[in-house]
């Protein structure tokens, strides 16, 4: 993805908790399909907003991540704790997923049913 691009700032709403201030996010068909392929790793504050998407996989990853369903309304359908590499994770009701670093879900204590807030941040 390209390096000149604003950020996006995903908020909890519901537990009033910083998801993120520097996820990307991928809504071409090339930018969903590479994900994050590609990096080495996803530091703390950093994620991938797939749209849409109801599924993924981490086939090829280098890290664990949490995954955080949403519905198009930015509601919380379903969460998945520490996808290791080489897994699959589904929810056919859900209209797009961040991709988070390990701990994010439990450190901002999100849930099914959770309103997420996402709002563009400064270009960086």
């Amino acid at each position: 993805m390209p390096e000149n691009r604003s950020k996006l700032r995903v908020q909890n709403l519901t537990r009033n908790t910083l998801i993120g201030d520097f996820v990307d996010k991928a809504k071409t068909s090339a930018e969903r399909r590479t994900g994050l392929l590609k990096k080495p790793r996803l530091g703390n504050g950093g994620g991938l907003w797939i749209v849409p998407c109801e599924g993924v996989h981490t086939f090829f990853m280098k890290f664990t991540i949490d995954l955080i369903y949403l519905d198009k309304a930015r509601k919380v359908k379903k969460t998945v704790r520490a996808l290791r590499p080489w897994r699959l994770s589904l929810c056919l009701t859900a209209h797009s997923i961040l991709e988070v670093p390990q701990g994010t879900i439990d450190r901002t204590n999100t849930r099914k049913g959770d309103q997420l807030d996402i709002q563009t941040s400064l270009p960086v």
